[in-house]
């Protein structure tokens, strides 16, 4: 399959930010159960359920065929299941406990477990989604495909819980990680063949603090590695960034000098 340039979506503001990815997540959903009878919708932590806030109101709480959705993590700290630093329980917070989704079509990072442990056993999770035909394989690998891995871009240069100059991100391999960037927290992250094998994958960045972070995700010739979202292409899907005017300033003003 011939590869698809990314494309950029610019808002004026982090709200119609919000709105336009909601609208997004929601059009690929009615696609997606219209198609194959399911949406396969992987999620990360930071703010990106709270912008989902649409989906959980009018006319959108009722309209939306919740049972057929599937959730899955790209990412998780290892912390317990209640932890502020949780991303199951901060997307359950402001997203998951607001709409009717299937208890079993929740397909969380284990809890409670040393990382490695969590890593091996979400993998298990993933393998066994595929094995069972929930999830379909990737028609160029063994990777499951999901039809939306909903990432955002930190001010550390992450996506996921993918950091610049990580070995894992060489990992051709396994599904899923365990990193550690300070020797202490652990987070379980998938790795970029499974992010890669997806339909569609979208970056949210928004605010300031990602600004820089994300002229150097625009800025071709770095050395691979050095920034891992220059290294998110899907290899039969698309890419969308969804980009608000504080994130975008220091390209945009790039663009104007040259």
């Amino acid at each position: 399959m011939e590869k698809i340039e990314p494309e950029l979506r610019l808002f004026d503001s982090s709200e119609e930010l919000s709105s336009g990815s909601a609208d997004y997540v929601l059009q690929l959903a009615e696609s997606a159960v219209k198609d194959r009878g399911s949406f396969l919708f992987v999620l990360c932590g930071g703010d990106i359920p709270k912008r989902l806030g649409k989906l959980t109101k009018a006319p959108f709480l009722r309209l939306v065929d919740w049972p057929k959705w599937y959730v899955f993590w790209a990412e998780e700290n290892v912390v317990p299941k209640l932890h502020p630093d949780s991303l199951y329980w901060q997307a359950k917070e402001c997203f998951i406990s607001q709409v009717p989704l299937l208890p079993a079509h929740v397909i969380s990072v284990s809890h409670g477990v040393a990382g490695e442990v969590a890593a091996s056993s979400y993998e298990f999770s993933l393998r066994q989604q595929v094995k069972n035909r929930t999830v379909q394989a990737s028609p160029s690998s063994d990777c499951p495909r999901f039809d939306l891995v909903l990432l955002y871009l930190g001010s550390n240069d992450r996506v996921a819980s993918l950091y610049p100059n990580d070995p894992v991100l060489q990992e051709e391999s396994q599904w899923v990680a365990c990193v550690s960037q300070d020797g202490t927290s652990e987070s379980v992250t998938l790795t970029l063949p499974v992010i890669n094998a997806a339909a569609n994958v979208a970056i949210v960045a928004a605010g300031m603090d990602p600004s820089r972070p994300f002229m150097d995700a625009m800025v071709s010739g770095k050395p691979s590695g050095s920034h891992p979202a220059q290294m998110v292409s899907p290899q039969d899907g698309k890419l969308v960034w969804f980009v608000d005017a504080g994130a975008a300033s220091l390209f945009l003003r790039g663009n104007e000098h040259r």
